[in-house]
């Protein structure tokens, strides 16, 4: 996972979970005898599922979509249902003599098994980052529906519109949806901003569709709502990819003018909430323009990017249990790659530079060490391509203390207890004393118990519960959310 709320991008030790990135088994290349003819694949056609059990005692749905492709060559998808996974490339499909050899190259996995004599199982295991797992898998006539149990069901008491506009600077066309009140307006209104990677108006993540959520919470309290496709993601143009923390600021002024061009909502009474690295971004835009009422940062970093990986990545290797020298070769390597992006400018020669520390120190790892790396060669060039972007320089090095000093609205800033990407004690305690230093008259700073970083309530906040948990967001705290924006939008 590009867990896609400040993740660890840059982990060396990784959670071993199937979406992540892991090991290419031996044998992914087959050979022409080995591919199955037409008739072959028309036996395994359609969907398969099983249930994977990961350490933890956690256990995954996994669901492959078979097909026969151009020239009856075949062709498949892989989902982790449980993790919101969707759509995954299987690069390698190959089917002989009942054996069936599925590579997934972009997660490192591969599954091999034997399909039965009634041809309703393949029985095989699943090969990921060193680790062999049974799965079985059988066939199912449709994809399950993913829904947790806290996402609102239709008909709602409320509106709600597919939406469009532009912003114009950038030249992308954003899309997304806006909820109002059932009642008569005008609405106060609030603007969702994601977290980081490329995320949809829902902000999904691990089959659970927190903005989704929130959005219905909200808008049934009386409040309208716009949540947006990120740049590049669903119904939204541009390069997503080429974006800094900066340009999606650009990207939520737009939303707030498109805000105020509706009727039903009050122009006075408009804000924002952003989460993760959201919560960089809407004091960005709440500088930028007189326009925003008041923001919400929900998980919101108050010290530079280098120091949230940096802590969020030894913590949550201490979670996992991944011993002490492990974690102190995982300091120095990110340290070294950090120090190589912001010294070297040209891309090419500081990705060259990084993929160097990242081969010496795997070369030098212990056997023991070895199963907490997750490199191959291809999540290797992702990762270095991901290291030298636009975003990773910008985020890297970005100190959101100076702009928390001159937002002048009201903020509202919570973390969870628990969350290890993005440590309470650490940022909250930089983001009040930024709104302190700059003379914020009206700011609530205030961290939730037993809470993750997606406000789940949680057992240790690492990532690799995101999926185990049902709950998609805890009611306390869309409750806090709720009545701070009705106390700060009330009409006087």
């Amino acid at each position: 996972m590009n867990h896609k709320t400040l993740v660890c991008f840059f982990l060396l030790i990784v959670i071993a979970t199937v979406a992540g990135p892991g090991c290419i088994s031996e044998g992914d290349n087959m050979s022409e005898e080995e591919i199955g003819n037409i008739e072959d694949i028309e036996d395994i056609e359609g969907l398969w599922m099983g249930n994977l059990e990961v350490p933890g005692g956690q256990e995954l749905r996994i669901l492959f979509n078979i097909s026969a492709g151009p020239e009856g060559s075949p062709t498949a998808t892989m989902y982790s249902l449980d993790q919101g996974a969707s759509g995954i490339p299987v690069e390698t499909v190959t089917f002989k003599d009942g054996n069936l050899h599925l590579g997934v190259k972009s997660v490192g996995g591969v599954f091999e098994g034997t399909l039965t004599e009634d041809g309703k199982t393949i029985e095989g295991e699943w090969k990921q980052m060193g680790s062999i797992l049974p799965l079985v898998l059988s066939r199912i006539d449709e994809k399950p529906e993913m829904r947790r149990e806290q996402d609102p069901v239709k008909p709602y008491p409320y509106d709600e519109e597919e939406v469009v506009y532009e912003n114009k600077e950038a030249g992308v066309m954003l899309a997304g949806t806006l909820t109002t009140p059932g009642s008569e307006g005008p609405f106060p209104a609030v603007l969702l901003i994601t977290g980081s990677g490329p995320q949809n108006r829902n902000e999904e993540v691990f089959g659970h569709r927190p903005f989704l959520v929130l959005s219905d919470y909200l808008t049934r309290q009386g409040i309208a709502v716009l949540r947006v496709d990120d740049r590049g993601v669903g119904g939204s143009t541009g390069n997503f990819s080429q974006a800094t923390t900066e340009d999606f600021a650009g990207d939520v002024l737009a939303g707030v003018e498109y805000l105020k061009s509706r009727e039903e909502i009050d122009p006075d009474r408009i804000g924002l909430i952003g989460h993760s690295e959201g919560g960089l971004i809407a004091p960005i835009a709440a500088v930028r323009s007189p326009d925003v009422a008041f923001i919400v940062l929900m998980a919101g970093p108050g010290l530079t990017g280098e120091e949230i990986i940096l802590l969020q990545s030894r913590l949550i290797a201490e979670t996992d249990g991944v011993p002490n020298e492990t974690i102190a070769k995982n300091d120095a390597l990110l340290k070294s790659i950090f120090s190589v992006l912001k010294e070297e400018e040209n891309d090419t020669i500081s990705g060259e530079e990084i993929r160097g520390l990242i081969t010496d120190t795997l070369a030098n790892l212990s056997e023991e060490e070895k199963q907490y790396s997750s490199y191959t060669e291809e999540t290797l060039d992702a990762e270095v391509r991901t290291l030298v972007s636009p975003w990773t320089r910008y985020f890297l090095t970005y100190d959101p203390k100076p702009t928390l000093m001159k937002v002048e609205c009201p903020v509202l800033a919570i973390n969870g207890e628990k969350d290890l990407q993005v440590p309470p004690e650490e940022n909250l305690r930089a983001i009040e004393e930024a709104l302190e230093a700059g003379g914020n008259e009206d700011y609530t700073v205030k961290e939730l118990p037993g809470l993750n970083h997606l406000f789940q309530t949680a057992q240790t906040g690492s990532p690799s519960e995101y999926a185990t948990i049902e709950e998609t967001i805890s009611p306390d705290a869309l409750k806090l959310i709720g009545d701070w924006i009705s106390e700060h939008t009330r009409e006087k």
